[in-house]
Parts: C-alpha cells; structure tokens; sequence
C-alpha cells in the first residue's frame, strides 16, 4: 500500500515538473518590456530613498543636519542613476541607428545591382534572378561597357 502511495506521489511530482512543457510555456531569453535596467533600478531606488528622507524629516525624524547631508547624498545618487540611465537609451539609439542605416546601405546596393525585388522589396544576393521572398523574376541589369 506504501508502495502504490509512493509511486503515486513520483507520478504527481514529475506531472508538476512537466506541465508547463506540456503547455507550451516557456521563459524568454530577452528582457521584457516590464523589466527593470540596473540604471532603472538605482534610479528608482534613489528616489524611493529621497521620499523617505523628506516623510522622516517633515514627520520629526531626522533633524535638519540629518536631513541635509542624506539628501545631498541621495540627490547625488538620483543625478547619476539618471545620468547613466539616459547614457544607456542613448547607446540604445545609437545602435537603432546604426542598424537603420547598414538597412538602408543594403537596399541602395540591391537598387544599384538590380537584385532588389520590384514586387515585395526584399533584397536578394548578387547574382539573383530569382526574388527568394516571392519568386518573382528579377530585372536584369545590362552592364554597359563604358568608354
């Protein structure tokens, strides 16, 4: 009877291991929108602190020598988290940038080399006829000789 309760047992925890596979679930590997940076987080943190100093010293808490050296020291914590917090949505930037523009380098090329498809716009290898997207034939560019 020991037994079969066991076995019983085996069987419920592996079934709990193996739902959220048999489900489907899974966990991303990205960052989600709703995830906090470590810049966010000093930076919230920061001025979570900040409130604190100001309910502590307006409730009678902390008198006013207290007061001012925590707050400079807090407002100087807050002033670098959001100093590194708009570093890191600038270098953000700076990379949508830069794929934009490798983006754009790669169409003109394909309009240039004629391996750019009419039809839907997607930009083939050198050397095409044939768009990969929507098979559709690809215009033939004539190299003129020049003289």
């Amino acid at each position: 009877m020991a037994l079969i309760g066991a076995v019983l047992l085996v069987v419920a925890v592996v079934a709990w291991v193996l739902m959220p596979v048999t489900k489907g679930q899974h966990a991303s590997l990205e960052r989600d929108r709703d995830e906090l940076t470590d810049a966010e987080a000093r930076r919230r943190v920061a001025l979570l602190a900040l409130r604190d100093v100001e309910y502590d010293y307006h409730t009678g808490k902390l008198d006013e020598n207290d007061y001012r050296a925590l707050r400079s020291e807090l407002s100087a914590e807050a002033l670098a988290a959001l100093q590194a917090l708009e570093d890191e949505s600038t270098g953000a930037r700076r990379a949508v940038d830069a794929e934009l523009e490798a983006e754009i380098a790669a169409v003109r090329a394909g309009l240039e080399a004629g391996t750019t498809c009419a039809s839907c716009g997607h930009v083939n290898p050198q050397g095409s006829r044939f768009c990969a997207s929507c098979g559709g034939a690809l215009a033939a560019r004539e190299v003129s000789p020049s003289s």
